[in-house]
């Protein structure tokens, strides 16, 4: 049997932070966020020594148990010095508790849940307040649901420098916050405003309301011909689908792409996990899946997949999970996606193989294909997020025209 929805490769480098494929993936992940302040490095190697591969109550607990020491730290800074003193702190303890909700979802009335992510908001709220440009928490309306967003910029807002702004939403697991330590770090030091966002769906509906707050007199720092759109994991499907229908966006990224998530979700599955799902047996699919889940043998990739995957779509079968993902492909949209695209294949990519390839192929010349190899191969380039940036904003660059010189100060 596959180790599941996503199971990760066998091995992340010669060195493993853990014998558990799953985990050894989040534990790359978290590590990478210490590129850009998210994390510190040799707390996540410790860390990792007192979690139980397979374990997915330890793995919470440890991180749990970082955050707290962390917050302790950055509580007492804050009370002895400044708030710039504590600012990473409080965005490593951010990081840490959203880690710890990581592997929770299995429950859906775990109290954990809302209690690590007030915690998180608590301490991410603390860090971007300590920004030489504070971030700016936004409560965007759209029709029947609010679009919750954060807007940075890399200098006070000044309406004669109309700066090229980014737009990024997360994909299938993370928050918006966790963005900051993936793009939004590098994107202000190179001059670019940043909207991150989320929202009920994550749908074109979601993006229609953020690129209105960018058009809109509250943001005339916003160069409205340099709008672009970067969305990754799960949010590669999101993003190429929102552009289909909001012409205000000029430029696209999709790291990684996908044509078709239901395919992909399918195709992880085992062989006779997907003859049952194939054949309508959707009370024998979910019996057998929910025997498995109860099974602590069972690879942590298929136990969090699935549990992730009824949590975020708020449906308690997988079958009907799957069938809900039916619908996301892009394969009637891609005519409708006329502007410059960049997608990223890393070749070790665990999750959806090959689908970069179909959505290139799909909008041929307006999409530039950048394959990761190596130690940036990895999905969402974990662990490499400096090359990632400079490959991402270098195509950037090149689209809008961009110069150190041109962006203003």
């Amino acid at each position: 049997m596959k180790s599941g929805f996503y199971s990760a490769i066998s091995k992340f480098g010669n060195c493993p932070l853990s014998s558990d494929d799953t985990f050894q993936f989040q534990l790359l992940l978290m590590n990478g966020l210490g590129t850009y302040h998210g994390a510190d490095t040799n707390e996540i190697l410790k860390t990792a020594m007192y979690i139980e591969p397979g374990n997915l109550e330890s793995f919470s607990n440890a991180f749990k148990a970082l955050a707290d020491k962390t917050k302790a730290d950055a509580d007492a800074s804050l009370i002895n010095s400044n708030a710039i003193n504590s600012r990473d702190k409080y965005f490593a303890c951010a990081s840490y508790y959203r880690t710890a909700d990581f592997y929770l979802h299995a429950n859906w009335s775990d109290p954990r849940i809302n209690e690590y992510w007030a915690l998180q908001t608590e301490c991410f709220d603390k860090a971007i307040a300590a920004l030489p440009v504070p971030g700016q928490r936004l409560t965007l309306p759209a029709q029947g649901f609010n679009v919750e967003a954060i807007f940075y910029a890399p200098a006070p807002p000044n309406p004669t420098v109309k700066r090229p702004t980014l737009i990024m939403g997360n994909g299938y697991d993370a928050a918006k916050e966790e963005l900051m330590h993936f793009f939004v770090f590098p994107a202000l030091a190179r001059g670019w405003n940043v909207i991150t966002y989320e929202g009920p769906g994550q749908s074109t509906r979601t993006l229609h309301p953020v690129v209105d707050y960018l058009y809109s007199a509250a943001r005339l720092d916003v160069d409205r011909n340099r709008l672009a759109l970067l969305r990754n994991s799960f949010g590669g499907y999101l993003a190429a689908r929102a552009a289909a229908f909001e012409p205000r966006i000029r430029a696209l990224l999709l790291d990684g792409g996908i044509y078709d998530a239901h395919a992909a979700f399918v195709g992880q599955l085992s062989p006779s996990l997907q003859s049952l799902y194939r054949s309508g047996r959707k009370e024998q699919l979910d019996s057998v899946l929910a025997a498995q889940l109860r099974n602590p043998q069972v690879p942590s990739g298929l136990r969090w997949g699935a549990e992730q995957g009824q949590w975020a779509f708020k449906i308690e079968s997988t079958y009907d999970f799957l069938e809900a993902v039916r619908a996301y492909s892009i394969a009637k949209l891609t005519e409708r996606i006329q502007i410059p695209t960049w997608i990223a294949a890393p070749a070790n990519d665990q999750f959806y193989t090959g689908q970069p390839e179909l959505v290139k192929a799909a909008l041929e010349e307006k999409a530039t294909l950048r394959r990761f190899e190596g130690a940036a191969g990895y999905h969402t380039q974990v662990g490499a997020t400096e090359t990632a940036n400079r490959i991402i904003f270098e195509w950037l660059d090149g689209v809008f025209g961009i110069s150190s010189q041109n962006l203003g100060g």
